[in-house]
């Protein structure tokens, strides 16, 4: 009869053994879990972060693309009105040269 209550209690700890085993080994997985989860939504949120980042550049980008080809437009009416004037100059000068002479 020893041997049988000795195997009964050996056979009950072994259970309850397994049962605690199984249930900190679900514990784990949920734990595991939820830290995955934040994880990955703090992933997620940094993404975004660099998503809208990348548009803003791009965005300033195009507006300063639009200054360059505003003042490439200016620089070019600038330099007409510049030969204009030069023309005017060479005028006035031959017309000086010839009240000189």
């Amino acid at each position: 009869m020893t041997i049988e209550v000795a195997l009964l209690i050996s056979g009950v700890s072994l259970a309850y053994g397994i049962y605690t085993g199984i249930t900190n080994l679900k514990r784990n997985q949920t734990a595991d879990a939820k830290q995955d989860a934040s994880e990955l939504t703090t992933v997620i949120v940094k993404l975004e972060n660099i998503g809208n980042g990348v548009t803003e550049i791009k965005s300033e980008l195009i507006n300063v693309k639009n200054d360059v080809k505003e003042d490439r437009e200016r620089i070019i009416r600038v330099e007409e009105s510049a030969k204009q004037a030069h023309k005017r100059l060479d005028v006035m000068e031959n017309y000086k040269r010839g009240l000189d002479e």
